[in-house]
């Protein structure tokens, strides 16, 4: 067989000795200043006391840091340990069925817990949220993914969590509301009549479907009102981009290890936080002049890298959070109904966006019947059935694969495999069955 040939193994594995010891902070190698955030009233910075309210003292000085490694604390490595290192894969059987020379791997994110990248901020958030007192969390989620990977990080540092579940994955994804009660948390449909940001909605549209915008400023207005509670967000913030470059970091040891460096990285972007993980490791050698590709993949039903204006917005729809820089839909968008729910917002990462400005990130977008054949051809070969979000990086990562096929080049591919998509099946169905529409 080709790995035979190659030497290169199936799945390169890192000892539990190897994990990172330090989060890598792209803020200290950005070759352009990244742009404040500001007070939703006076449009000045914020400072820290603005912060304060939502977040605990030790992730706004990670948000704020220009230090280039921040250590993860013992505790949350300790927690790390039940899924991490998780291995880099060599695709030999998409290379095969795709009749390419490129040579394609993937960081298979997809086995932690939670089943997807998002324990690797849960944990940390939970982690830093426990130490400075805090009991109980607020968050959104979407497909369900951030939510049960917060409930897990909760459960295991003693915090209290109400998710509020954007409404049409509430009810496309029943069993990542079971994951998430399992692990104890408090799941409800948003918008819901909890909250004036809620009550508001359902009084313009009763049958509103929900977005994370929304979902967002349920979950911060309940933060606001309790003195021992602080928001917790999945991604776009900087600090969320930190803790997922152990993604990252690990994929850059195991391709030193077989001699290998990526001409191309993919991930799909919904606030940015796994493309932010598994690429910004690699962007300081990008900055310094190293040739190498990066492509963020998005849905045509959420296309803000690639229609969206770039500009400070609200992340909320009902103002309360700061306003940041980045790629943006309007943060009043609600996208089509989609089954990658974690691709429905209307912004992304600071950070993402402005490298996407300054070019050094392609992006592009791909309609969803694309994306889930994408994924029946990847499961087809591969064996693993990855999410919907994971998907949309699947399709670049075939497209590009066939390009080195016309071309004749070998290019080296890294994908980042976001999450499994075994809770996520209905939606496999749908494409299975010819249901399913863009």
């Amino acid at each position: 067989m080709e790995m035979a040939e190659t030497g290169i193994p199936v799945r390169v594995i890192l000892d539990e000795k190897e994990m990172p010891e330090a989060w890598y902070n792209i803020c200290a190698d950005l070759p352009v200043p990244l742009p404040p955030p500001l007070h939703p009233a006076t449009k000045e910075p914020c400072g820290p006391e603005d912060l304060a309210p939502l977040f605990p003292m030790a992730l706004i000085e990670q948000e704020v840091s220009a230090e280039r490694f921040i250590e993860i604390p013992e505790e949350v490595k300790a927690v790390y340990r039940l899924f991490r290192p998780t291995p880099l894969q060599r695709a030999y059987r998409l290379e095969k069925a795709l009749d390419t020379p490129a040579r394609i791997f993937y960081k298979n994110e997809g086995l932690s817990p939670a089943g997807s990248h998002k324990p690797n901020t849960a944990i940390a958030q939970a982690y830093f949220n426990k130490v400075e007192g805090v009991k109980r969390l607020t968050t959104e989620t979407g497909a369900g993914q951030w939510g049960s990977a917060l409930a897990l990080g909760c459960k295991l540092f003693g915090l209290e969590l109400d998710v509020f579940m954007v409404k049409v994955s509430y009810h496309q994804k029943p069993y990542r509301r079971t994951l998430m009660e399992t692990w104890g948390a408090n799941v409800y449909a948003s918008p819901t009549e909890m909250t004036e940001a809620g009550r508001a909605v359902l009084k313009d549209d009763p049958e509103s479907p929900g977005s994370l915008g929304i979902a967002i400023s349920e979950a911060v207005e309940v933060a606001m009102k309790r003195e021992d509670t602080k928001y917790s967000l999945g991604s776009v913030l900087n600090h969320v981009c930190l803790h997922q470059t152990v993604i990252g970091l690990e994929a850059k040891k195991q391709m030193e290890k077989i001699g290998e460096y990526p001409d191309v990285i993919i991930g799909c972007v919904g606030g940015g936080s796994n493309f932010s993980g598994i690429l910004f490791p690699f962007m300081a050698d990008k900055f310094a002049g190293k040739k190498l590709k990066a492509i963020a993949v998005e849905p045509v039903s959420c296309p803000t890298l690639t229609r969206g204006k770039y500009e400070y917005d609200f992340g909320d729809q009902a103002e309360t959070t700061p306003l940041i820089k980045m790629y943006t839909l309007g943060h009043n968008f609600i996208p089509s109904p989609i089954h990658a729910g974690g691709l429905r917002y209307h912004g992304d990462a600071p950070i993402l966006s402005l490298l996407v400005k300054e070019g050094y990130i392609e992006a592009v977008a791909y309609p969803q019947t694309e994306v889930f054949d994408a994924g029946v051809k990847f499961a087809q070969a591969e064996g693993f059935v990855v999410a919907p979000e994971t998907a949309h990086a699947v399709k670049c990562v075939i497209d590009e694969a066939i390009k080195c096929r016309e071309s004749g080049e070998s290019k080296t591919i890294l994908f980042n495999l976001s999450g499994h998509g075994l809770l996520d099946l209905a939606g496999y169905q749908e494409f299975l069955d010819g249901k399913l529409t863009d």
